[in-house]
């Protein structure tokens, strides 16, 4: 089983909560998604692994089972061009779980007319393959946000 932990703090809002109809329609996966806190910070690794994509706005982490959880900074952010994200590793690099990845300022995402909501995905898994899904909780980054069999 994989544990996938918040990469960030917010509050888990659920996937059906995105104001993208990709991500609430579960296309790309299931997962849940995190309204951050609106404060500069550093968002780290779900999960232990490899960093097989990586995007100013978005990142997938596969760890040793081959399961790729994707972590997407906001909404329509890829128009930004990676403005306001500085990546703090390399594709190809190994991470553990809670190292920084990218740096981040949600509410410079939404002054730019963006949603900041995070979608945490599980990448090619069924709904039924995650369990104890975080949704309406406060979380820190570390925090359990899905158990994954």
């Amino acid at each position: 089983m994989t544990t996938v932990t918040s990469p960030l703090a917010g509050r888990a809002i659920g996937l059906a909560a995105v104001p993208d109809p990709v991500f609430s329609g579960a296309m790309v996966g299931p997962g849940t998604a995190i309204d951050p806190v609106r404060e500069p910070s550093e968002v780290v690794a779900p999960v232990e692994g490899i960093v097989v994509s990586l995007h100013p706005h978005a990142f997938v982490v596969v760890d040793g089972e081959g399961r790729g959880v994707l972590t997407h900074l906001g909404i329509d952010t890829v128009q930004l061009n990676g403005e306001g994200f500085e990546l703090l590793v390399s594709k190809g690099d190994t991470v553990r779980r809670g190292d920084p990845v990218v740096r981040w300022n949600p509410a410079a995402v939404e002054a730019t007319g963006k949603s900041p909501v995070c979608p945490v995905v599980a990448l090619e898994a069924s709904a039924e393959a995650l369990s104890d899904l975080a949704d309406g909780t406060d979380l820190k980054p570390g925090d359990t946000l899905f158990h994954w069999k």
